[in-house]
């Protein structure tokens, strides 16, 4: 069992990126159609924003407000999916015989997205880069867990996914639009009190309409208990008053 404060967070989708927009879709949740948007991220100097990829820029716009000026915070990057789309780029370059950019490579691999983050923002701490299954977001949270544990005041958690190209339809069917969410996480600050437990699961079918991440924002706006059940695991989210 695990208990820590949301301090902050952020969120965001194509076209839901503000509080305001976030509690009217909590309060009515519906498919969001994904042209392609992602966000400016004018606070990163033009030669390091062009080598963020949409997933990076959607992390930085959404990470990037709840950590302070030259403030030092152990940073968890999650992601199913990762870098699906500079993948697929890749593996179409090695279809049509063309030479592969040791560049593209390089920002491709899982970890790459938190490299970004530490040498944009300086940070000399430690950072972790996951992938998981359909529960990837309670992982992020127990490694978040196990850093504030080790004596971190402050750990910032984020998980993001992008929507993927077509042709992963068929083996890709839990990212209905791209996301991410990153919360600002304490044992013991100001922020909302949650308690996160595990227990064993029958593997029956969990039924969720939404990814976890975007079901505990829905959470966070009313308030309300959560169950995320996969496979052998059941993850129960509780609001402590």
């Amino acid at each position: 069992m695990i208990e820590l404060c949301i301090d902050a967070w952020r969120a965001w989708a194509p076209g839901v990126e503000d509080a305001a927009a976030w509690a009217a879709w909590a309060d009515a949740p519906h498919a969001i159609v994904d042209h392609g948007e992602q966000p400016a991220c004018d606070f990163v100097p033009p030669m390091q924003r062009r080598r963020l990829s949409r997933l990076a820029r959607i992390v930085m716009h959404t990470a990037w407000p709840l950590c302070d000026d030259d403030e030092q915070l152990p940073f968890v990057f999650a992601s199913r999916h990762g870098e699906t789309t500079r993948t697929f780029a890749m593996l179409d370059e090695i279809g049509r015989g063309a030479p592969l950019s040791p560049t593209q490579f390089g920002l491709s691999v899982h970890n790459a997205i938190a490299g970004q983050w530490s040498i944009l923002r300086g940070q000399r701490g430690e950072s972790i880069a996951l992938a998981g299954e359909a529960d990837t977001f309670e992982h992020a949270i127990v490694e978040a867990a196990a850093l504030l544990a080790d004596g971190a005041p402050s750990v910032l958690a984020v998980i993001a996914e992008e929507r993927p190209a077509t042709a992963y339809d068929g083996w890709i069917d839990d990212v209905p639009f791209s996301y991410t969410l990153a919360l600002r996480l304490s044992l013991a600050g100001p922020g909302p009190r949650w308690r996160l437990s595990l227990r064993a699961h029958d593997g029956s079918a969990a039924g969720n309409d939404l990814p976890h991440a975007l079901r505990f924002v829905r959470a966070m706006h009313h308030g309300a208990p959560l169950d995320h059940p996969w496979k052998t695991r059941r993850w129960t989210w509780q609001p402590i008053a």
